[in-house]
């Protein structure tokens, strides 16, 4: 694999010193914690192991990822493993059926709250936007169907400005209310989203006020003066008349501008579900106060919508730690209506019926894959020592990374002590907000 000749973990090593200390006082132990390990991932500080050609005796170092669990939020190298393996599970439980890409957006105004109160407003948003379709996709009215749903929490926009959305993705049916067949959605037409923006406002706003009565809104700044009932009603009278954006579309099979079907909109969906903000490649230069990248202008509807940005690398670095989620919250969820047996497993429920009649309408989900053997990585195991050694072929060694480096030297610095970092005010940049539906 060809490693990007630019990456997030150059610019936070050669400016994330300066950075911290600018903002000593004004950061979190996650976005500590994120900084670090960015910072660390494969390099010397974190280990790793040697591989040797037995035909040449050429070596290769690699140094261990940070994989940087216990941070809910993972840097621009790691989990590329999991989340090739997140998508082929999604991908093993479509059924084959037509599915709807759902984007749930909040407004700016309530983006700001929500960036000072991450863990419950992030909750909430999550709770109000599968609440909302699945009481809708359930009314008789609409679909008359319990569905499920896979969700995934972004708060960031292309320009890594704090945007807050939550993509679903939705089959285009679900079951009778008492199980015994499958509802298909119209042709070409899902759920109302006017009627999806309504419901989901009232939720989360009527949310956003339960917390607040509750004492577990803070507020700062410029919002300081919210945390008042009276001025906070105020706040939130003029966003119950706003129209709120929801989009809900059918990624199309062939030719489509967005999506190539639903397997496309998993594969968009796992770029990001074990990474954040912004990937390696999409970086194009940093200087020294200065970094570009690409970015797309959603404005835009053709060949301008793809753009260039540069940012001081001080914002760039204050915008990407943004995104570091509270210490355990998730940001992939999966919801579904409970069914007349809530004890039932899922393949009990989705098992065809037994009736002719209703046989024909019942879509069939695809067989799940026979898992495929585990495969032996180079770096944690030792070739026995009387196994013949073939020409071309690549064996590990358990020899220390330090007593490689000798002879080779390190394919990157490792990181360097830092000081704590720094709270981030919300800002937002309008161009990386998609036009409404």
């Amino acid at each position: 694999m060809v490693r990007p000749s630019l990456e997030v973990a150059d610019i936070f090593r050669d400016h994330g010193p300066a950075w911290r200390a600018a903002n000593a006082g004004h950061v979190s132990i996650g976005q500590l914690g994120v900084m670090r390990a960015v910072e660390r991932c494969r390099t010397a500080a974190l280990g790793g192991h040697v591989a040797r050609c037995e035909g040449c005796a050429h070596e290769h170092i690699a140094y261990n990822s940070c994989r940087n669990r216990p941070r809910s939020i993972l840097g621009p190298k790691c989990q590329a493993g999991a989340a090739r393996d997140w998508l082929a599970a999604r991908e093993a439980e479509l059924l084959p059926v037509g599915y709807f890409h759902v984007v749930f957006t909040l407004p700016a105004p309530i983006a700001d709250i929500t960036y000072q109160n991450k863990r419950v407003a992030y909750d909430l948003l999550m709770r109000a936007s599968a609440e909302t379709t699945l009481t809708i996709a359930a009314d008789a009215k609409h679909l008359g169907a319990r569905i499920g749903l896979t969700s995934v929490l972004h708060s960031w926009g292309s320009a890594m400005t704090h945007h807050p959305h939550v993509h679903m993705i939705v089959p285009g049916g679900g079951l009778s209310a008492d199980g015994s067949q499958w509802v298909p959605r119209r042709a070409n037409f899902f759920l109302s989203v006017r009627v999806l923006s309504r419901l989901f406002r009232r939720l989360f706003l009527d949310g956003l006020v339960k917390l607040h009565r509750e004492g577990r809104l803070a507020f700062f700044g410029d919002h300081a003066g919210l945390a008042d009932g009276s001025a906070f009603d105020a706040f939130l009278e003029p966003l119950r008349r706003t129209e709120w954006v929801v989009y809900a579309k059918e990624p199309p099979d062939q030719g489509g501008r967005l999506f190539a079907g639903p397997k496309a909109v998993l594969a968009y969906l796992s770029r990001y579900t074990h990474r954040v903000a912004i990937a390696n490649s999409r970086l194009i230069r940093a200087g020294a106060d200065s970094v570009t990248f690409r970015v797309k202008d959603y404005r835009i509807d053709g060949p301008g919508r793809d753009t260039t940005m540069t940012l001081g690398t001080q914002e760039f670095i204050r915008r990407f730690l943004m995104h570091v989620l509270p210490k355990g919250q998730h940001r992939i969820r999966h919801a579904a209506c409970p069914g007349p047996d809530p004890g039932a497993s899922w393949e009990t429920a989705i098992a065809p019926p037994t009736s002719p009649a209703s046989a024909n309408c019942w879509p069939r989900p695809r067989p799940r894959p026979t898992p495929r053997p585990p495969t032996l990585r180079t770096g944690r195991v030792s070739s026995p020592s009387h196994a013949p050694a073939a020409a071309g072929v690549w064996s590990s060694s358990r020899r220390s990374v330090q007593e490689a480096r000798r002879n080779i030297g390190p394919s990157r610095r490792p990181s360097t002590a830092h000081d704590p970092p720094t709270a981030l005010p919300a800002r937002h940049d309008r161009s990386d907000i998609p036009p409404r539906p």
